[in-house]
């Protein structure tokens, strides 16, 4: 058995529930979405009318391979790579040579582990805090969506509840596209569209509306 969480809204929050389920080991794709059939099902079993979308690639629903960090483009680029290449520590940082390489090149780039502590994310020259939580992560998904989804894509969001990935494992990760996923649902929700925030305007809404 494996667990991962799910994220959701609750009172115009986003939170997260944890879910047992049988994992199917194997780096092939079909055993990764036999995995994430389970999560569905073991999330189904508790929320009999929840509507579950993976987002990652892995997901055999074309909108939550679109939602991908790996898909998703900001400025030209890949939203995995603008993620790690404006990552800022102690002893370097930020990496903009990262923005053109593979993004799973770019997550493993040796510099991310041997430049000292994370200290904050670079942006377009803003500097990005890093509490709260995954606001950085957030803010620039919500942008990437912005540019790379048809109005009719985001509309289609409306129609789940409970987001995952099956990727994430919050023992060794902070950030998630799930997470990410279910915050642009409750902005459609709230303001039925997605607002340009200023910085310090997300970072707000964020402490607000996002249980890290």
């Amino acid at each position: 058995m494996a667990q991962r969480p799910a994220f959701f809204i609750r009172q115009g929050t986003v939170v997260s529930q944890t879910y047992s389920f049988e994992w199917f080991p194997g780096f092939a794709i079909s055993q990764k979405q036999r995995s994430i059939e389970s999560l569905h099902h073991a999330i189904l079993r508790a929320n009999p009318d929840g509507r579950p979308l993976e987002v990652s690639t892995k997901s055999t629903d074309a909108l939550g391979s679109k939602l991908s960090a790996f898909r998703l483009r900001l400025d030209g680029y890949l939203l995995e790579t603008v993620f790690q290449s404006a990552k800022v520590f102690e002893r370097g940082g930020p990496f903009p040579d990262l923005l053109t390489v593979p993004p799973r090149d770019a997550k493993h780039d040796v510099r991310l582990r041997s430049s000292g502590v994370l200290t904050a994310f670079r942006y377009q020259d803003e500097d990005f805090p890093l509490v709260p939580k995954t606001a950085f992560y957030d803010f620039i998904y919500l942008s990437a969506v912005k540019q790379s989804l048809a109005p009719e894509e985001l509309r289609a969001l409306s129609g789940y509840d409970f987001f995952t990935d099956i990727a994430f494992n919050p023992a060794k990760s902070v950030s998630t596209q799930a997470r990410s996923a279910a915050l642009l649902r409750l902005l459609l929700d709230e303001y039925g569209r997605l607002p340009d925030f200023s910085k310090e305007d997300f970072l707000q809404y964020h402490r607000n509306h996002v249980d890290t």
